[in-house]
């Protein structure tokens, strides 16, 4: 039960994040300041945003230190799940970050 309010939390605050104006559209003015920043481009890619915005979530979902970095992960992957099943917009190679991605661009 834990684990499944945690996983809901962490893909809606980073969707808060990553795809919403906010409330008064605050993080959207949070975005542009932060602009092309390393923080403002984690801000820009869900799947990025997800990894650290599960952190805090991992200490709600495990009791144990070991199990909190495997709780970590999932929590992340299981955001990026439900972002892909709920995501109107089509995927297409390339859309996020390089380090997701599955090949190799030529040189």
């Amino acid at each position: 039960m834990r684990f499944g309010v945690a996983a809901l939390a962490t893909w809606r605050v980073t969707h808060l994040l990553a795809r919403e104006d906010g409330p008064a559209a605050a993080i959207a003015r949070v975005r542009e300041r932060l602009g092309e920043s390393q923080l403002g481009e984690l801000m820009d890619c869900f799947q990025c945003a997800s990894v650290w915005v599960a952190i805090p979530f991992a200490f709600y979902a495990a009791r144990k230190p070991a199990d909190r970095i495997a709780a970590w992960l999932a929590l992340s992957g299981a955001a990026c799940l439900i972002e892909q099943m709920v995501s109107p917009e089509p995927k297409q190679k390339g859309d996020c970050d390089e380090l997701l991605r599955t090949e190799t661009s030529s040189v």
